[in-house]
C-alpha cells in the first residue's frame, strides 16, 4: 500500500550510514511510515496494490544472521533499481562499505570493532562487491562477497575461541548472590560507535554466560550454547559470503533511495512505524535493552512481565545473541493464544516462567477524551468567540476520524470561529490519513497527480464525509521545516484550492511516495519510493515544500529534502482542482483579541488571520 513518507523515515539514509543501534528501544531504527501491509490506500489509488501480501502474518525470528545467496541478492537489487519514481543514481562506493560494514555487524565485534579486519577487507572490494551486485541474477557467482565471507569465517574463528575460553573460566568464579542481578541484567553491547575491541567483547561475552551459569544453574546452559552460536559461529566462508550480501543489500538500497529500505522478514517491522496504524498491535514491551542472554524490559512491559525483567525466551524462542531488529519483531504479540514467557527478575534465583494472555490489561485509568482522539485540541479566544487549535503531530491512518472528533464532538456549545491546524515538526505518515483529512475541508476535491517512473499519473481524491461531518468555516495551517511529506499534502491542499492560509515557514520538501511490497526472492520487504507528486494546483512540492502566505520568523530548518544525495528530482504535475472547490473562506476580524496562549507561534498565527482581510486571505 501506499505512504507518503515522513520526515522521520529520511532519517533511515542517516540510520544506515551511522553506526548501527545495538541496544536501544523499540522504533529508533523503524521509519514513520505506515506499513503498507496494513494500510489501504485511498481514492484513484486504490488499485496501486503492492505485491505485498496483506494476509501474511509477521515471520517468527529466528535469531540467525540474515542472509542471501548471490541470485538472491541480484535479485532484489534489480527490483529496486527498477521500481524508483527516477532512474536508480549511481552507488559511492565508499558510503555503501560503511553502511554494508554496520549492517554487518548487530554486536559490535564482526566488522565494526576497531581490531575488526573486515572494513578493511570490505573496503578493498567495495567497488567489485557494488559491481557484482547489479549483474543480472545467473552471471556467476558473487566473488568480492566469498572473499569478504573469508575473511569473517577466520576473524569469527577467533572470537568464538575467545568466547568458549571466558565461559569456562567464567563457571568457575563463585559469584555472590547480591551481584547475580547486576551480571545478568547488564549490557555488554555499546550504543552508537563502538569503541571496544572485537576480542576485549568476545571475552566479556564469554565471562558473562559463563558467570551466569554459575549464578543461576543449569537452566541457563542452553541458552548460553545459544549466545555462542549467534555471537561466534561457525561457519564456511561461503555461509558467511550469504551473510554479507544480505547485508549489501541493506545497505544498497538507502544508497539509491534515502526513503528506501530492505529487511529480511524476520526483521520487516525495522521499517515500518506500527505507531502510525488505527489499531496498532499490543507488544510485550515499548522499551528495552539487550542483555548477554535477553532483553532488560526497560518501559511498557505488558502485565505480568514488569519493568526491569531480563526476557530469555518468547515461547520457545530464546532471545540470547539476537540483533535488537528481531527482539523488537519478537516482541509483537500477533497471536491471539496466551503466550509462554520466560524471564529473570531481580527477586527470582532461578528463570520464571509467565503467561501473557490475548486480551489487552490496562494498569491505568482509563484514558482521556484527548487521548482517545489522539489530538490535542485547544480552544483560544479570537475576537468574539474562540478558534480551535489542533495540535497533529503525525499522520496516522486514521486522521480523518480523529479530526472529525475533535471538531465535531466537543463540549463545548458555540461553534469556533477558525480551525488552526498545527502540523509544525509533524514528519508525515499515511497518504491515506492525509486524504480523509482532507476530506473534512475539501469533500471530494481531486487533490495531487502522482508520477510513477513509466509517465503514468494517478490522482487522488478526498473522501467525502456525511454533510454533519464536513468543516465549512475558516480553516488555516501552521507549519515550519519540519513539516514534511503527508503534513504537506493538508497545508498545501488547504492553500492549492484557497481553502486555508498557511503560516509559518516553508515545508520540508518530501513531495514523493513510497510503497512496501514483498522481494522478488520472497525473502523480504522493500520500501521504495515509487512516486513523486505535486499539488493540486501543478505547483512541485518534491525538494520546493510549500510557502506559506504569512511567515512568522519561525527558527530555520536543520535539513530539507533538497539536501538528501539522490532524493527523487522535482516535479511540476497537471492542474488537477476541481473547479467548484476553489473558494476563499475568510477568517474574521479578530480587532486584536486573542486569548493568551503558551505557544507564541499560535498566538502570532491568530493575530495575523484575523488582523486584516488582507492577512485572511
Amino acid at each position: 500500500m501506499l505512504v507518503a513518507g515522513s520526515l522521520a523515515g529520511t532519517g533511515l539514509l542517516v540510520a544506515a550510514n551511522m553506526p548501527r543501534a545495538r541496544g536501544l528501544p523499540f522504533g529508533v531504527l523503524a521509519a514513520s511510515a505506515a506499513p503498507a501491509r496494513m494500510t489501504a490506500p485511498a481514492g484513484e489509488l486504490a488499485d496501486a496494490e503492492p505485491e505485498c501480501d496483506a494476509a501474511r502474518p509477521l515471520a517468527l525470528p529466528t535469531g540467525d544472521a540474515p542472509a542471501l545467496s548471490c541470485d538472491q541478492a541480484r535479485r532484489v537489487v534489480a527490483q529496486a533499481r527498477g521500481m524508483l519514481a527516477t532512474p536508480a543514481p549511481a552507488v559511492d562506493p565508499k558510503r555503501f562499505v560503511g553502511a554494508t560494514s554496520d549492517w554487518l555487524d548487530p554486536h559490535g565485534m564482526w566488522s565494526v570493532a576497531p581490531d575488526a579486519p573486515i572494513q578493511a577487507a570490505l573496503t578493498a572490494v567495495g567497488p567489485t562487491l557494488v559491481a557484482e551486485l547489479e549483474e543480472p541474477a545467473g552471471a556467476g557467482p558473487c566473488l568480492a562477497a566469498e572473499e569478504v565471507g573469508g575473511a569473517l569465517s577466520r576473524w569469527v574463528g577467533e572470537l568464538r575461541r575467545e568466547v568458549l575460553r571466558a565461559r569456562t573460566l567464567g563457571r568457575g568464579v563463585p559469584i555472590d548472590p547480591k551481584r547475580r542481578w547486576d551480571i545478568a541484567s547488564s549490557t555488554p553491547f555499546e550504543d552508537g560507535s563502538v569503541t571496544r575491541r572485537g576480542h576485549d567483547l568476545a571475552r566479556l561475552l564469554g565471562h558473562g554466560v559463563g558467570a551466569i551459569e554459575s549464578a543461576y544453574g543449569p537452566a541457563i546452559t542452553p541458552l548460553s550454547d545459544t549466545l555462542v552460536e549467534r555471537a561466534a559461529p561457525e561457519l564456511s566462508a561461503h555461509e558467511w559470503s550469504q551473510i554479507v550480501l544480505a547485508a549489501a543489500v541493506r545497505a544498497y538500497v538507502p544508497q539509491l533511495d534515502p526513503h528506501g529500505a530492505w529487511a529480511p522478514l524476520d526483521e520487516e517491522t525495522s521499517i515500518y512505524d506500527l505507531d502510525l496504524e488505527v489499531d496498532p498491535p499490543p507488544r510485550l514491551w515499548s522499551e528495552m535493552t539487550r542483555t548477554t542472554l535477553g532483553v532488560r524490559v526497560d518501559d511498557g512491559a505488558r502485565a505480568p512481565l514488569k519493568d526491569g525483567d531480563v526476557v530469555l525466551r518468547v515461547g520457545a524462542t530464546a532471545l540470547a545473541g539476537m540483533s535488537v531488529e528481531q527482539a523488537n519483531q519478537l516482541s509483537i504479540v500477533s497471536e491471539p493464544d496466551p503466550l509462554q514467557v520466560t524471564v529473570l527478575r531481580a527477586s527470582a534465583s532461578q528463570p520464571l516462567v509467565l503467561e501473557v494472555g490475548p486480551e489487552l490489561t490496562f494498569l491505568s485509568p482509563p484514558p482521556s477524551a484527548t487521548e482517545l482522539i489522539g489530538l490535542d485540541a485547544k480552544e483560544v479566544r479570537f475576537g468574539d468567540g474562540y478558534a480551535l487549535v489542533v495540535k497533529i503531530p503525525d499522520v496516522p491512518d486514521d486522521l480523518g476520524a480523529r479530526l472529525t472528533s475533535a471538531l465535531f464532538e466537543r463540549k463545548q456549545a458555540a461553534r469556533p470561529l477558525g480551525v488552526l491546524l498545527d502540523l509544525r515538526g509533524n514528519g508525515g505518515g499515511s497518504t491515506e490519513g492525509a486524504l480523509a483529512a482532507l476530506g473534512v475541508f475539501l469533500p471530494g476535491a481531486a487533490l495531487f497527480p502522482m508520477r510513477r517512473r513509466d509517465g503514468a499519473v494517478e490522482i487522488d481524491r478526498a473522501p467525502v464525509p456525511p454533510p454533519e461531518r464536513i468543516w465549512d468555516g475558516p480553516v488555516a495551517a501552521l507549519v515550519d521545516g519540519d513539516s514534511a511529506s503527508a503534513a504537506e499534502m493538508l497545508a498545501g491542499a488547504l492553500a492549492s484550492y484557497d481553502r486555508g492560509v498557511v503560516l509559518g515557514a516553508r515545508t520540508y520538501g518530501k513531495g514523493c511516495a513510497q510503497e512496501y511490497l514483498d522481494d522478488d526472492v520472497g525473502v523480504g520487504v522493500l520500501r521504495l519510493t515509487t512516486l513523486v507528486f505535486s499539488l493540486p494546483d501543478g505547483s512541485p512540492l518534491q525538494r520546493v515544500g510549500v510557502s506559506p502566505h504569512v511567515t512568522l520568523g519561525l527558527p530555520a530548518a536543520l535539513d530539507a529534502e533538497s539536501h538528501l544525495t539522490h532524493a527523487p528530482t522535482t516535479w511540476r504535475g497537471p492542474d488537477v482542482r476541481d473547479a467548484h472547490l476553489i473558494k476563499k473562506v475568510p477568517w474574521p476580524d479578530n480587532s486584536g483579541r486573542v486569548g493568551v496562549s503558551d505557544d507564541e507561534a499560535i498566538y502570532r498565527a491568530l493575530r495575523a488571520l484575523g488582523a486584516t482581510r488582507k492577512a485572511a486571505r
